[in-house]
């Protein structure tokens, strides 16, 4: 059975297909495709507090796109989610009604308790030591989630403004840094040993161009030695030099600070880096709910 995801962040929007496959009551998850689009709504929120009339008709454009891809893989479920640009824009009833009526595509306005919550579903599917301490922290371009767990629970989390399309745009309150520290620090004992869990596209880019393998872990000083270098070169130069796309070519450097900088209140040295995001936290709670519906009508 195929599953759709549509992730409307502040950067890009993605449409995530996957297909799940149940066999005696195990499971196995195939990505079928990942498409992005930088529509970047961030750009106008963050600035302006509202969404552009240009970035509307990009943002109708792409869920037009998307629901003709959908049609063609057959997707029987389907979950649109706007994240942060979206909660802030003060014209987001508006522009949700119209994308409705234009694409027939309902989005669904996540809080930041709630993208934190899909993200970390995707924990248990890494299989993990159960008797680790993490720390999981997603990047994306207005808002960073973090999850703390211990002994394969989530302890807490908590949603910050803090986001790579967000410090570009110098919107970001200083004070969410010091909240931030004050969350990670009050919710670690001390000498704790903790290593980070890094989601978002920034965070997979700069493990590769570390020539990090999948089954290696990266360190703090590692990003810091790619922030460094990556700092070195102008935006165009990433392009055409790192041959990174225009709208990561920016970001990366602002995502570098925010990973620095959290895992230096946590005294984390070491990153664990799945290729997994809020996309797939989304199609793992539409397979959870639709099993549970399954067992439901038996």
């Amino acid at each position: 059975m195929k599953f759709a995801a549509i992730d409307i962040g502040s950067n890009a929007i993605r449409l995530l297909i996957e297909e799940v496959h149940v066999d005696d009551g195990q499971f196995h998850i195939e990505k079928v495709s990942l498409t992005r689009v930088p529509v970047r709504l961030g750009e106008d929120v963050f600035t302006n507090g509202k969404i552009s009339k240009n970035k509307i008709q990009q943002l109708i454009k792409t869920m037009k796109a998307f629901w003709y891809l959908m049609e063609v893989h057959d997707i029987q479920i389907v979950r649109a989610c706007a994240t942060s640009a979206m909660r802030e824009a003060k014209n987001r009833r508006a522009v949700i009604k119209k994308v409705e009526e234009e694409s027939k595509i309902q989005i669904e306005l996540l809080s930041g308790d709630e993208e934190a919550n899909l993200i970390f579903s995707n924990y248990f599917a890494q299989n993990l030591s159960a008797k680790g301490n993490y720390l999981y922290i997603d990047v994306g371009g207005g808002s960073t989630e973090i999850t703390l767990i211990k002994n394969n629970k989530r302890i807490k989390g908590q949603s910050f403004e803090l986001g790579t399309v967000r410090m570009l745009s110098n919107a970001t309150d200083p004070k969410m840094w010091e909240k931030a520290r004050r969350w990670i620090q009050s919710s670690l004992g001390a000498n704790e040993s903790i290593t980070a869990i890094g989601t978002g596209g920034n965070i997979n880019t700069i493990f590769k161009i570390a020539g990090k393998k999948p089954s290696q872990n990266i360190t703090a000083t590692e990003i810091k030695e790619q922030y460094d270098s990556l700092s070195k070169y102008t935006i165009e130069q990433r392009i055409t030099k790192l041959k990174m796309k225009p709208d990561r070519a920016d970001v990366i450097i602002p995502a570098c600070e925010i990973y620095l900088r959290l895992m230096g209140y946590a005294k984390i040295q070491q990153m664990i880096v799945p290729k997994i995001g809020l996309a797939d936290g989304i199609i793992l709670d539409l397979f959870s709910k639709w099993q549970m519906t399954k067992k439901t009508s038996k």
